[in-house]
């Protein structure tokens, strides 16, 4: 194999299992020489595999005439290559980080990709193949340990996730260069690679050059180095995936066993949580420090505790479980009243009957409220509340009933003794379904 066919990507292709015979693969194509260099080894590789060769261009609007000029250029190469297809796309990437309120590299990026997925299901592809290299996992392996990570962070670009494929990965650039020049293969320069404004441009122009120089084959060790180490991440993986607990849906989110996750090693918790987050959210961006704030809601000793985490998701502990769940809930509940006839039926703290002349009131409960739950002592509602385990986060949605200023029944809790009606009298329903929002006790 000749040093221009880019061993590197051969072998990865095959270990990731990166080209599907027989099927249709989109390759992420900027103009750019990565990209111009992908593109042209799997035009060369498709005859081999037999798989349908899809070309995908986003114009993100950022950089006027230039952006313009890449599009037309892409448009120019793939029309020299037969049977390749090309799908374009385009938005304004700047007005939706103004929208959003979120940085142009992010925004960027996920309006590029959101294209690229949508692309993928319109041309029923495979996998999408973009052409991140060596040197780019370098960059990422070094900004992630200077802005501070765990494990998963030094493994820097997943080579495969998902549908989305980086046979370039291990290929270092200067590599890339030598197969352009070996094909003669044009490309665009995208000028915003050399804005020193952006941290990712720093380490490539300074950062990277400076440590190579001071250790020659740098670059080599680090992408060794980080392959070792998604081998220990994805092992540890492994055992999260068998021993972090199931999580259980809610109609706002999802919970665990908090005991559970307390008693695993950081490794695995961490990792559990992490998937929790990502599994509600849809997004890996969750920093170690709130990862490390839902570990401490499992293992400290308030039952009722709870943090905020980015995305409008709030992590709370209800007794013995962890929950996680999108918004906070505020809304007060309004069971339902309606005039009945007791006959016996059996009282439950969501559906019970009260005597009273007029309709019950619902107001909130209130400092000092008590309630005599028939056959047991009187207490306050608050320590009812407590005994009976019911989550914190619902004590102030759940209503009193109140009868000419008192407490006929409070809802979860059931009726006053005092309220309780004798069989064939005329009463009042109060009945709510727990099932609507889930309500459950330990």
């Amino acid at each position: 194999m000749k040093s221009t066919d880019l061993p590197h990507a051969q072998r990865l292709c095959a270990q990731y299992d990166m080209l599907p015979r027989g099927g249709t693969v989109l390759c992420a194509l900027s103009g750019g020489g990565d990209s111009v260099c992908l593109l042209h080894r799997l035009y060369a590789l498709r005859a081999e595999y037999g798989f349908r060769l899809v070309a995908a261009h986003y114009n993100h609007r950022l950089r006027g005439a230039q952006s313009d000029r890449d599009e037309q250029f892409v448009r120019r190469l793939v029309a020299t290559l037969p049977e390749v297809e090309l799908v374009v796309g385009s938005g304004d990437v700047a007005a939706a980080a103004a929208q959003r309120k979120r940085g142009i590299e992010e925004t960027a990026r996920d309006m590029r990709y959101a294209f690229l997925r949508q692309a993928a299901l319109d041309v029923h592809a495979d996998v999408v193949a973009t052409a991140h290299n060596a040197n780019d996992n370098a960059e990422t392996f070094l900004i992630n340990l200077m802005r501070g990570c765990g494990l998963k962070g030094l493994c820097a670009i997943p080579p495969r996730r998902g549908n989305i494929v980086r046979p370039l990965l291990t290929t270092p650039r200067r590599d890339i260069e030598a197969y352009l020049t070996a094909h003669a293969l044009p490309h665009v320069e995208d000028g915003s690679n050399t804005d020193q404004r952006y941290t990712r441009n720093r380490v490539r122009a300074k950062l990277l050059p400076l440590l190579v120089q001071l250790s020659p084959g740098a670059l080599d060790r680090m992408t060794q180095t980080i392959a070792r180490l998604r081998a220990d991440e994805d092992f540890l993986q492994e055992q999260t995936n068998v021993l972090f607990p199931q999580a259980k849906a809610t109609d706002r989110g999802l919970w665990v066993d908090a005991p559970t996750v307390a008693a695993l090693p950081d490794s695995i918790a961490i990792r559990g949580i992490r998937a929790l987050w990502e599994q509600l959210t849809g997004s890996a961006q969750c920093s170690a420090h709130h990862l490390q704030a839902v570990l401490d809601l499992c293992r400290g000793g308030d039952p009722s505790a709870q943090c905020d985490l980015p995305g409008g998701v709030t992590a709370r502990r209800v007794y013995d479980r962890l929950e996680l769940l999108r918004q906070a809930e505020s809304a007060p509940i309004s069971p339902e009243i309606t005039p009945a006839v007791y006959r016996g039926q059996p009282q439950t703290p969501y559906t019970f009957f009260i005597t009273s002349d007029n309709r019950p009131d619902l107001r909130p409960r209130r400092t000092g409220d008590r309630l005599t739950l028939p056959g047991r002592p009187g207490r306050t509602v608050k320590k009812w509340m407590i005994d009976e385990k019911i989550p914190r986060h619902l004590r102030d949605r759940l209503p009193v009933l109140d009868c000419s200023g008192q407490v006929a029944g409070v809802l979860g809790l059931g009726p006053d003794a005092a309220f309780v009606p004798a069989s064939g009298q005329a009463c009042w329903l109060v009945r709510y379904d727990p099932n609507t929002e889930r309500i459950e006790k330990q």
